[in-house]
């Protein structure tokens, strides 16, 4: 079916940290997903923020690293934000048959977030890039890596930066997040997981040798708390534990997922029971939930 190859590059199977990160939550939902070819996206305003978010930052750190700091700042990035987001927005619509997805209110507030965002990136760039001594690698740096079994690991660096010092890769992962990340968020493996999973394939492609790559989420707050009195900055940095045994754990859990979901010639397992891990924080904003592909589902 037409799922299935889009699924194939040139006879191999790929798979994802995202196709990873659903299985390792539940395995049932990657099978309803993937094997029988109900995988579903919804877009939200959360999604397109983030989407144009992203598109703007990486290309403020593009000028400044290929250019000079003193141009990027003076880029009119509230204006860029702007841009991207209408063109996101009427992009999505127009794919969905002309379906609103978000109201005008929504995106007000959310470019408003944003201003904010930018406003506080130009402000204090220095503390979260530095320029002296680094240099830029790339943007979206695309990762393809053959694994065995006709299965092909992909994915996307939004950042990647050389410290030209001491021979240093540091990949960064953006999120925006509504008011950051808190200690159980960081505390989820699962999130980890896929800047140790890019770390990894990045050594392998690449030929870099993993004790010299370094990883960091840079997550972007669009909302600060109230009535207090504590400073509060609109990004936060998380850098995850990535060491060697760190890596190890995850890519041995990714053997799992390809042992279990595929064969050896990198074919779906189409006959395995796969278990339903039904639980309220796995079911909560599971597409699948309550209907007919689930009724395990915790209401």
């Amino acid at each position: 079916m037409a799922f299935e190859k889009a699924w194939k590059v040139d006879g191999l199977k790929k798979i994802s940290y995202s196709q990873y990160s659903m299985w390792a939550q539940c395995p049932h939902k990657w099978k309803t997903a993937y094997v029988d070819g109900h995988r579903q996206f919804t877009d939200s305003i959360h999604t397109m923020f983030g989407t144009s978010m992203h598109e703007v930052i990486q290309t403020f750190l593009t000028v400044m690293y290929n250019d000079t700091a003193k141009l990027a700042e003076q880029l009119p990035l509230e204006d860029m934000l702007l841009t991207r987001m209408k063109r996101n927005f009427e992009e999505i619509v127009k794919n969905n048959g002309g379906e609103m997805f978000c109201s005008e209110k929504d995106m007000v507030e959310f470019y408003g977030h944003g201003v904010e965002i930018l406003k506080f990136i130009r402000k204090k760039r220095a503390q979260y890039f530095s320029k002296k001594g680094y240099e830029l690698v790339g943007i979206e740096i695309p990762i393809d890596y053959d694994l065995p079994n006709k299965i092909k690991f992909v994915g996307f660096l939004d950042v990647v930066i050389r410290d030209t010092v001491r021979d240093v890769i540091k990949i960064y992962d953006i999120k925006t997040s509504t008011m950051g990340w808190n200690k159980w968020m960081k505390a989820d493996k699962l999130k980890s997981d896929q800047l140790l999973l890019y770390k990894q394939f990045y050594s392998k492609q690449y030929n870099h040798p993993l004790d010299k790559i370094e990883v960091e989420f840079f997550i972007v707050k669009r909302k600060l708390y109230e009535n207090t009195d504590f400073p509060q900055k609109r990004v936060q940095k998380f850098v995850p534990a990535n060491g060697k045994p760190s890596v190890n754990k995850v890519v041995a859990r990714l053997n799992e997922f390809m042992t279990e979901c595929f064969d050896s010639d990198g074919e779906y397992n189409v006959e395995h029971i796969y278990r339903k891990e039904a639980s309220k924080k796995n079911c909560k904003f599971c597409e699948f939930n309550q209907t007919e592909y689930c009724d395990a589902g915790v209401k």
